[in-house]
């Protein structure tokens, strides 16, 4: 069996009950802004935090500019976030009568969304299936042999979803980035874990 294959297998056995509905497109929109060179667990408090004052653009844009610093502050460069985000909120007001864009390039035209942000916003908002490319999923597929290792992460995406069904690559990057936070670590990874025996990084 291919390591694509057993790949797949696994994560569908392991995590396929973790793979939720579609959620509000804006608040995975501004939980990806918020995402940005911090640690998923200071995002999720976050976001959490956040989503509690305020959870639309006109809320959030009601709020005075430090008290919006103050409610994400645990993700690092608070205020530089909270400009982007209130930027955000004001086209999505001015431009989409306060409404997400579903499109990948429309939501690549709002400040400080890049690839992966959109096509996250695109997989877990609109429910369009698509392979967003993070650092675990990048790590993940260069690991296995399924992309060269100078692959960008625009190369990574088109290779997983030539070699993957449609139907497989919303569990596939969900699968992946859980995954690469259990067992196929960044550092030591925990080979013995891993059931994939055609990795050829494998490390007994």
């Amino acid at each position: 069996m291919s390591a694509a294959a057993e790949l797949l297998s696994f994560l569908e056995k392991r995590y396929k009950k973790e793979i939720g509905g579609r959620e509000d497109p804006f608040r995975v929109l501004i939980s990806c802004i918020l995402s940005q060179r911090t640690r998923e667990e200071n995002t999720e408090a976050a976001a959490r935090e956040l989503f509690s004052v305020a959870s639309t653009p006109q809320q959030i844009l009601r709020l005075p500019p430090a008290e919006l610093e103050k409610l994400i502050r645990r993700v690092g460069f608070a205020k530089q976030k909270a400009e982007r985000i209130r930027k955000v909120c004001r086209i999505l007001i001015e431009k989409y009568n306060g409404r997400v864009p579903r499109e990948r390039e429309s939501l690549m035209e709002l400040p400080g969304v890049g690839p992966k942000t959109a096509d996250v916003t695109r997989c877990y908002g609109f429910g369009d299936p698509c392979i967003p490319v993070d650092t675990h999923v990048n790590r993940i597929s260069k690991r296995l042999g399924l992309v060269r290792e100078e692959a960008d992460v625009e190369e990574v995406q088109e290779a997983l979803q030539k070699i993957f069904k449609r139907e497989d690559w919303t569990l596939l990057n969900r699968g992946m980035v859980l995954f690469g936070r259990e067992i196929c670590l960044p550092r030591n990874p925990r080979c013995r874990l891993c059931p994939i025996k055609s990795c050829p990084s494998r490390r007994e």
